[in-house]
């Protein structure tokens, strides 16, 4: 029997988005409109600006869902919409009370850093999505959901000494294909690590 759509996790619903399945960003959208909603009206107090900012942020990610990577869902959502509103307060004649939404916004320093995270983070998804199958799905479970090597064994079927092998490896040919990366995203990847 076929999982309801909207009882499946944000990892599968992105891939099934990728696929270009039009139902999923309906659930993806249904999860997660409000939400973002309410949290754009509790930095900037306006309907029409909060219900733009939204509807900008889901037509981008209808668009271009295929060439970004998400690894995770909810976070990528709501670090967008806190740029698109900071963008739109930017670009205001603001006044004193826009300036402190500004500032709790965060630095344009900070959301540099941000952005930069979020592009690495692309990268490094990237980079995961090309180890092999079982490597992959071994390092995804260890970094991403955070299982520790005896759960991987028992979840996969396989000898704990085989997960160890397969994380060894990940870790050997990620360090090596993100070389060329600058020092400032190697040490973040290598913490990450």
């Amino acid at each position: 029997m076929k999982q309801p759509l909207n009882s499946i996790s944000d990892s599968q619903l992105l891939s099934r988005l990728k696929q270009g399945e039009n139902t999923a960003f309906q659930v993806i959208y249904d999860r997660y409109w409000k939400r973002l909603y309410a949290y754009a009206y509790s930095v900037y107090r306006d309907e029409g600006v909060c219900e733009d900012c939204v509807q900008e942020l889901f037509i981008s990610l209808w668009q271009n869902n295929k060439e970004t990577t998400i690894l995770h869902l909810e976070s990528y959502l709501f670090k967008a919409i806190k740029y698109k509103l900071s963008a739109h307060i930017k670009k205001l004649k603001f006044d004193v009370v826009h300036d402190e939404e500004l500032k709790l916004l965060g630095n344009p320093e900070s959301e540099k850093t941000d952005m930069e995270y979020l592009e690495l983070e692309e990268v490094i998804t990237a980079h995961i999505n090309q180890l092999s199958g079982k490597c992959r799905e071994v390092f995804v479970l260890s970094r991403m959901k955070n299982k520790s090597n005896s759960e991987i064994a028992e979840e996969l079927k396989i000898s704990k000494r085989t997960v160890e092998s397969h994380i060894s490896n990940a870790l050997r040919l990620l360090r090596s294909s993100l070389r060329e990366t600058s020092y400032f995203s190697l040490f973040i990847i290598l913490r990450l690590l």
